[in-house]
């Protein structure tokens, strides 16, 4: 697909430094060779429009018989987005779904009134040295649709707008953007992209969106003539006119925000709810762990093992 023709090459910069309402240095943690660096939430921001949740994963190099094994754990009032640049790893859930994921892909597991999930490393890959780089994102469900039932989609890349011109090309992952839409179901207006940029090249963000982000994986951009690195996440104004320009490395991004939903949110471990009453109700139904009858079920393929409730 060709650059939406509304989208200016040669666009100027309209922005100001003043533009950048929030700066956010992510804070890293290493799982064992593994790091994850978390954006979202953060002291200075909860959310990005719907976006609760913000994990850079890895990049990280995996010997022969290594990978991740994150055993089966719970969610409720969101959906998660998982979205990589290098490497696979087997999805599988408490509705029976057993997907792999591969770069340019897209899963969404809507969580609702409640799901439960695992995330590893296939014993095919586990075979040989493997490698993993990728986002995962959690988006806030609306309180009028937070105790729906739980869903799957996933959707392979070619399934994904994809727009390009000279020097920058953009993958639409979630939601609506440059006049394309992507085929995930949404719940609230939003939009996810995954943006590459040469040396030099110029982007504009999307300005139809309430509340607009940008997550650098790699590279530099400048904005107004400040220099932005790669591992920083900036929130900007509503409303603002935004121009963002790669370094001489060029840039990789993730473009993120939408709508921001009218009622607070509260998150505790995997669970986010637009109360605390519906929190505490959740953590008590995972403590319980009757998977037959209660509210949470195990991945039918993988239910020898769970992570317990944290202590607090």
């Amino acid at each position: 697909m060709s650059w939406n023709p509304a989208i200016d090459p040669n666009c100027v910069d309209e922005a100001s430094i003043d533009s950048i309402e929030t700066l956010i240095i992510p804070r890293a943690r290493d799982l064992g060779g593994f790091e994850v660096r978390r954006a979202l939430p953060s002291a200075k921001r909860q959310m990005v429009g719907p976006f609760i949740f913000f994990d850079q994963m890895g990049p990280a190099e995996f010997l022969t018989n290594e990978g991740i094994d994150v055993r089966p754990h719970p969610h409720i009032g969101l959906a998660t987005v998982t979205y990589l640049y290098k490497g696979e790893f087997q999805h599988r859930d408490s509705l029976g779904t057993n997907q792999m994921i591969y770069p340019g892909e897209v899963n969404w597991m809507i969580a609702g009134n409640g799901v439960t999930h695992s995330e590893r490393t296939s014993e095919e890959t586990r075979a040989s040295g493997s490698s993993l780089f990728g986002i995962q994102t959690w988006v806030a469900m609306p309180a009028k649709d937070e105790d729906k039932p739980a869903g799957f989609e996933h959707h392979k890349e070619a399934a994904l707008p994809f727009l390009e011109s000279e020097g920058k090309s953009v993958r639409l992952i979630i939601g609506n953007a440059y006049g394309e839409r992507a085929p995930t179901k949404t719940f609230s207006e939003m939009f996810y992209a995954d943006a590459v940029l040469q040396a030099g090249a110029s982007l504009p963000l999307p300005d139809d969106h309430e509340d607009r982000g940008i997550y650098i994986t790699q590279g530099s951009i400048t904005v107004a003539g400040d220099v932005f690195e790669a591992g920083q996440m900036m929130v900007f104004r509503p409303g603002d006119k935004i121009t963002v320009t790669a370094g001489e490395t060029g840039a990789r991004l993730m473009l993120l925000g939408g709508e921001t939903l009218s009622e607070s949110r509260h998150i505790w471990w995997n669970f986010v709810a637009s109360s605390k009453e519906k929190i505490e109700a959740a953590k008590e139904a995972w403590r319980q762990g009757d998977w037959e009858h209660g509210r949470f079920q195990l991945p039918p393929d993988d239910n020898d093992e769970f992570i317990p409730l944290p202590d607090r």
